[in-house]
């Protein structure tokens, strides 16, 4: 038999074997198989019937650098289990300014690489080459439809689903927030005497002011009260030393009013001193309190000093009974000033230097006192030191960083199981509460020569001058080497600068601890103050 002349088309492609067989699998004839009712129909079902409704919930941000002003933005990566699909979607701060449309990439398969436009006659892309849930992590960037996702943390199904299903175990959390940006707060601008106090500050508060709210659950409650004092004006002159006034403070809406009750042969018409209405106590630079309210304190309302001398029957009775001296349990202070103060700041070292005001490492007994007020605890000052001294573990009147973060902060480590705080000792120590005493002025004497040395020091050290001319003052006062304290003080005031007398001894014992306050060498004054001027500690 010869060769075939012709060779059979059929059995050409049969033995064909370069290229795959068969027409290829396009986006498009998948859609027609399955419009005809045909195509894999139970494909990946098993996957489907297993996983349906179980999504991987990732927590992302992404830094969007294509705004004139920086912006992190917030989304929610949804990865289905059930078909490899994946949902974006952005959560929207409050007053972010953008438009409530959160989903950012709707659900569906998204390749690996580089985005690509495909259209219908594109070959379908494999499984293996679209993102799985393997590729997605915590704690790491990702590179999805262009943009880069930072995987901060994941939901407890989807870390329950990583650790069991695929023995991986995800990072903990981290930490995306930008620091909040301070924006400082104007001074509060001082009532100006135009319209009530309320109404002032409605001004202040809102951009259009809004009607001052009453309290009505007070104003039922402490309606017709009426606490009444005598008071005296501090320093006055001969004619108003005989003078006496009625200070009445109502509950029921915090006015305060003062009155003049008439008196024989007095020569001054009495009557009312000052209206009713809401008043500031220029001392404490607030709105009068009951707590401000007591005999023997001194209020200033509009540049006058009254010192408060006695009360009526009904205040003492109130004072008391009443809201204002109520006792307190001290065991429940304790605890809510600890829950309290955890919820300030995440750090310990944040929460004490808040109320450290005067940034020496230790709290005295009136920032401990600020620190309980600030939680609207107004305590006595027996209470103030029972609850001081459970903080003060040495003893030493005033409490350190390491005695408040013992006090605040349960231990790590336990040598048994539920170890506790000791109890508090709600017992009176007389000794103690002279101790947190001394060392309340000691601190507040510290304050005053650091003050003081740094005062002088300005003067004689920043101004080459003012050394010369201290030299010709004091060799026009006295032919002799040493001065005293009061011909220091008026060297200075000579030259144009004015000091307390006190503030001259305090500079002079910090730099001479051993001088004579009647005879103190002024050259060695002068060097001391120049040589010491970088010694001394501003105020931070």
């Amino acid at each position: 038999m010869g060769q075939p002349s012709e060779a059979d088309a059929f059995l050409v492609s049969q033995m064909r074997t370069d290229g795959p067989l068969g027409i290829p699998r396009t986006h498009e004839r998948l859609y027609r198989e399955v419009q005809l009712g045909g195509g894999h129909v139970n494909e990946d079902m098993q996957q489907f019937m297993e996983w349906d409704r179980k999504v991987c919930r990732f927590y992302a941000v992404f830094d969007d650098l294509l705004l004139p002003q920086f912006e992190r933005r917030p989304f929610v990566i949804l990865y289905f289990l059930a078909d490899d699909t994946i949902e974006i979607r952005e959560q929207y701060p409050l007053n972010c300014g953008r438009a409530p449309f959160p989903i950012f990439f709707r659900r569906r398969k998204i390749p690996r690489g580089p985005v690509e436009v495909n259209g219908p006659m594109r070959n379908a892309k494999k499984k293996s080459e679209n993102v799985q849930v393997t590729d997605l992590s915590v704690g790491n960037l990702h590179e999805l439809l262009g943009y880069k996702f930072f995987i901060y943390d994941a939901d407890l199904f989807t870390r329950k689903y990583f650790s069991e299903a695929l023995g991986i175990s995800l990072q903990s959390s981290a930490d995306v927030r930008l620091p909040e940006r301070a924006v400082p707060r104007p001074t509060t601008p001082q009532y100006s005497g135009f319209g009530s106090w309320g109404d002032s500050m409605a001004s202040v508060l809102d951009l259009i002011p809004k009607a001052p709210r009453k309290d009505m659950e007070k104003l039922h409650r402490e309606d017709g009260k009426i606490l009444r004092f005598t008071a005296q004006l501090v320093d006055p002159k001969p004619e108003d030393a005989e003078r006496l006034f009625v200070v009445n403070y109502y509950l029921a809406d915090d006015n305060l009013s003062i009155h003049e009750p008439p008196q024989r042969n007095l020569g001054i018409v009495t009557g009312k001193f000052l209206e009713k209405g809401l008043h500031i106590n220029q001392l404490t630079g607030s709105l009068f309190h009951p707590q401000d309210l007591y005999p023997g304190r001194i209020i200033r309302v509009y540049n006058r000093d009254f010192e408060l001398m006695d009360m009526d029957e009904y205040t003492r009775k109130y004072i008391d009974t009443g809201d204002v001296a109520r006792n307190f349990d001290l065991t429940a202070v304790l605890v809510k000033l600890r829950e309290s103060l955890r919820q300030q700041f995440p750090a310990v070292r944040d929460i004490f230097r808040k109320f450290d005001a005067g940034h020496d490492g230790v709290l005295t007994m009136d920032e401990f006192n600020n620190a309980l007020k600030k939680f609207n605890f107004h305590l006595k000052d027996h209470e103030l030191m029972m609850l001081m001294k459970y903080f003060d573990t040495r003893g030493d009147g005033q409490i350190s960083y390491n005695e408040f973060c013992d006090a605040l902060l349960d231990e790590d480590y336990t040598d048994r199981m539920l170890k506790l705080k000791p109890p508090l000792q709600e017992e009176y120590d007389p000794n103690y509460a002279r101790k947190a005493k001394s060392k309340l002025d000691e601190r507040a004497e510290t304050e005053k020569v650091r003050a003081a040395v740094r005062a002088i020091g300005d003067v004689i050290y920043k101004h080459t001058q003012t050394f010369y001319k201290l030299f010709k003052e004091f060799a026009h006062m006295t032919h002799h080497d040493t001065v005293t304290c009061q011909q220091i003080l008026d060297a200075l005031l000579q030259i144009g600068h004015n000091f307390h007398i006190n503030d001259v001894k305090r500079t002079v014992l910090y730099l001479m601890p051993n001088a004579n306050l009647n005879q103190i060498n002024y050259i060695d004054f002068l060097k001391a103050m120049v040589t010491s001027y970088h010694d001394v500690a501003a105020t931070r």
